[in-house]
């Protein structure tokens, strides 16, 4: 049975995911659509955001570690909730980002101290529950959101990536309030810490688990890299292939919940654990897929690499937040190095990407096949710190 805190901690990780879906991905559209804003500056959009989300992440959880999980969620809720209104009254493109910035910050206190909540006091086989649980709370209402945030957007008007979040972010604020003047189900007898260990199959590898962790810590970063090179420029895929905000939200929504149905399963079968052929296997697939979703044109053909991009990013996600929790006592501060890694990938690609098109203007693909090689960069670390003795 999960205690009634937890169940708390993961309807506040649901809730976050619903309200920063909606205001990080569909801004893209607002900024197309009122700014003209084409492939090149949203992708530069996502890379300051990305770059601005490395310090916050890290230092979020750091400050989560130290400072108590509730506290540093109650500060990043409130800090969401005021950049949302005030966004909310600005029109102009600088209101837009000045909002975006603020959001940015404010976020990265929630994510490293959700992420620690799910696993906090847990037992090591708690701890691959938790985990399993907290990815298909957040991945479900990613999906959630990103089906039905086209249609919001367009029945509610661009004004509603506004009012929506700042409404579920006050929400959250009250909730950590509430939860925090709940009584904590009464404490054990003191006893001395006992240490954490990885799980058996983490000795039984060529490599020690440090090792999964920093390849995890890699990767996962390089999945990002793909997943926001892709977002950003869905409103352009979406203009070339005559699709509406609406129908953009429930066709590019297949991914997303491909990546659901692939944490499910990797909640249930521990068999990927330390087992670097998991990982490879889904690197690869990671850099097929997006090539095919930035400069496929079919229908069945998309449809089909969003399944593949679903399953690869799922995996490299998951080892990336498992082994975070697995490998080591600090959770906290390892959520927050876990979040700041995802940061530079969504920092790193959208500017490669965006670079690409700068320097190459003539060709409209240059910023795929830049993040394409990229990602062949990325290969190729992950195999030479496997190689590392």
């Amino acid at each position: 049975m999960i205690s009634s805190r937890k169940a708390t901690g993961f309807l506040l990780t649901a809730l976050n995911t619903l309200a920063c879906s909606y205001f990080g991905n569909y801004v893209f559209f607002l900024l197309q659509q009122q700014h003209g804003f084409g492939n090149r500056e949203n992708l530069l959009t996502c890379a300051l955001h990305g770059l601005l989300y490395i310090p916050a992440a890290w230092l979020g959880g750091r400050f989560a570690e130290r400072h108590g999980l509730t506290t540093s969620l109650k500060i990043g809720f409130v800090g969401m909730a005021v950049a949302m209104l005030a966004g909310g009254q600005m029109e102009s493109l600088t209101g837009i980002f000045v909002t975006l910035l603020g959001w940015t910050i404010a976020m990265c206190f929630t994510w490293p101290a959700l992420e620690a909540f799910a696993t906090h006091g847990e037992s090591d086989d708690g701890t691959k529950r938790m985990v399993g649980i907290y990815n298909i709370t957040w991945s479900s209402g990613a999906g959630l959101m990103y089906f039905a945030g086209g249609s919001l957007f367009e029945w509610l008007g661009p004004r509603s990536l506004f009012c929506i979040p700042a409404c579920i972010f006050t929400a959250q604020y009250i909730l950590t309030l509430w939860l925090e003047s709940r009584p904590h189900s009464p404490a054990p007898p003191p006893a001395p810490a006992l240490p954490h260990h990885p799980e058996d199959a983490a000795f039984h590898q060529p490599v020690p688990p440090q090792t999964f962790l920093k390849m995890a810590w890699l990767a996962n970063p390089f999945a990002y890299i793909a997943i926001h090179s892709f977002l950003a420029v869905i409103p352009g895929r979406a203009q070339d292939l005559a699709l509406t905000v609406a129908q953009s939200g429930w066709f590019w929504s297949v991914w997303l919940l491909a990546r659901l149905g692939t944490f499910i399963l990797l909640w249930q079968w521990g068999g990927w654990h330390y087992r670097f052929r998991w990982m490879l296997a889904a690197f690869i697939a990671l850099i097929a897929s997006y090539a095919v979703l930035l400069l496929g044109t079919s229908f069945g053909l998309l449809l089909a690499a969003q399944v593949v991009f679903g399953l690869a990013t799922g995996l490299l996600y998951y080892a990336s937040l498992f082994y975070s929790m697995d490998v080591g006592d600090t959770q906290g501060e390892h959520g927050g190095i876990h979040e700041a890694a995802i940061g530079i990938g969504i920092c790193l690609g959208p500017a490669v990407g965006a670079s690409a098109l700068y320097l190459v203007p003539a060709q409209p693909h240059a910023g795929a096949f830049g993040v394409t090689a990229l990602l062949l960069v990325g290969l190729a670390g992950l195999v030479g710190l496997r190689l590392r003795r």
